[in-house]
């Protein structure tokens, strides 16, 4: 995915099904510069952690 959609989606209202190495995620934030995700589990919501935005994959 690349940092402009993934902006997208966190702006968006809508719910996107996102996925980061098989495992369905939500964004929260986009840092355009480190081209990095802040993202949690939908499984583990307490789980969040900072991955390439390049490794999100949209379903």
């Amino acid at each position: 995915m690349n940092v402009g959609r993934a902006k997208e989606i966190v702006e968006s209202a809508e719910m996107f099904n996102v996925t980061y190495e098989g495992e369905p995620i939500i964004i929260q934030h986009v840092d355009e510069k480190s081209k990095m995700a802040r993202v949690y589990s939908k499984a583990d919501p307490e789980r969040e952690r900072d991955v390439p935005v390049l490794n999100l994959i949209e379903e």
